[in-house]
């Protein structure tokens, strides 16, 4: 039987009955009546027929309907069934198509970002839907190389190597959660390292001169903004726990038999139960704003939504209405003015403040101290700091009473 020609497929013309042109082996182009031209492969599989579609022409060429009939008359002799191995094909293409790493990234957002504060979200939100969905969005997210991500990022490199490298950071887990799932297997981002500009490193400004956070302590005693900004500035200078930390604050958390804070180590970023003892003056701070948010679960809502959190513009705002700019002092700041005060003018030792200060921190074995650790001495450093503060807001600059038990020597 002679074999089917490119010429003979192109001349082929529709008739009043559907009609098959032969090629052999099974293949043949079956002509409608309307005129479609269409690929097909007929074969015997555990004793039943069956009929494989290999494509439309001249979509499909003669010469690639051939490869594709050789392609299945192999499965044949490898006793696999075209037709099964062709759905499961488009089973796996549906998969992937449906598991993008755009499709990825709006799951992990969904799940991930709820939580996070304003800034954050919408910092990587614009990430996404700017930079990395035009560039790898439509891309199958177990197919995206370290070469596709490097592009990705230099293009924000060449506007700001900050965001580059917050883009990066951002890409890792959201891989790291397509592996989780089972949508990838490994995470391009690692590849990366050191592939990016060095970021500079801008310290959060602070005011650690007694007199100047004497003067800071007038100014916030006169705001007159939201009672719950107030109490949280407050807070955050008698506390001098993180931002983020202080925002999030909820007061099932606070232990009021034993005046403590006690902050569970999914929410520390070094992932630790950590233990804040509350002076006298932060006590008093908490019973003042508790007939306001008490009924919330935030000791410090969001004055929109009252189940999350303050944003983190709250504090930020608040001292630029005090007349303090960021190159001043920030919210952040206030932990590096209580370790510079608490050093150097109460001589506290080094270890009792990275410890209250939530860093990590070692014995001399190497291993990190537990949450209770020095808890009597950081209770009594945290009400001679407390004392100090007042001392400062009242003009003087005096050491307190009883800073003699935390000197240095111990």
């Amino acid at each position: 039987m002679a074999k089917l020609s490119a010429t003979g497929v192109k001349n082929a013309l529709p008739a009043e009955k559907s009609y098959k042109l032969a090629d052999g082996g099974g293949l043949y182009l079956l002509v409608t009546t309307a005129g479609g031209k269409y690929w097909r492969y007929d074969y015997r599989f555990a004793r039943a027929r069956k009929t494989l579609a290999l494509g439309a022409y001249p979509d499909t060429s003669l010469k690639n309907a051939r490869e594709q009939h050789a392609g299945a008359r192999q499965m044949l002799a490898d006793t696999l069934d075209p037709s099964a191995q062709k759905k499961l094909q488009k089973l796996h293409a549906d998969i992937d198509a449906g598991n993008t790493f755009t499709a990825v990234a709006d799951e992990w957002r969904a799940m991930h970002l709820v939580e996070k504060s304003d800034s954050y979200r919408q910092r990587s939100e614009r990430i996404l839907l700017n930079d990395l969905y035009p560039a790898i969005g439509f891309r199958p997210v177990k197919e995206i190389s370290s070469v596709e991500v490097l592009a990705a990022l230099r293009k924000i490199e060449d506007r700001t190597v900050d965001i580059a490298h917050r883009a990066r950071q951002l890409t890792g887990l959201i891989f790291r959660y397509a592996i989780a799932t089972g949508r990838a297997d490994r995470d391009p981002t690692v590849d990366l390292k050191g592939a990016l500009k060095s970021r500079k490193v801008n310290h959060h400004a602070a005011i650690t001169d007694p007199r100047g956070v004497g003067m800071l302590l007038r100014d916030m005693e006169g705001y007159e903004g939201r009672p719950v900004v107030k109490a949280a500035l407050e807070l955050s200078v008698l506390l001098f726990q993180r931002p983020g930390e202080i925002r999030q604050m909820k007061w099932e958390e606070i232990n009021w038999l034993e005046n403590r804070w006690e902050i569970p180590a999914e929410k520390m970023k070094m992932a630790r139960d950590h233990i804040v003892p509350l002076s006298r003056q932060a006590i008093t701070a908490l019973k003042r704003i508790e007939p306001i948010t008490g009924r919330f679960p935030y000791v410090f809502p969001n004055e929109r939504s009252r189940t999350r959190p303050m944003s983190d513009n709250g504090i930020r705002t608040a001292l630029r209405t005090l007349g303090y700019s960021n190159e001043d002092m920030t919210p952040h700041g206030f932990r590096a003015m209580a370790r510079t005060l608490l050093d150097e003018e109460l001589r506290i030792r080094p270890d009792w403040i990275e410890q209250q200060l939530a860093h990590r921190v070692s014995d001399p074995l190497g291993r990190a101290y537990n949450r209770t650790a020095f808890i009597k001495e950081r209770t009594n450093m945290m009400q001679v700091w407390a004392d100090y503060l007042d001392d400062l807001r009242d003009g003087g600059e005096t050491r307190g009473q009883n800073v003699s038990v935390l000197m240095r020597s111990s």
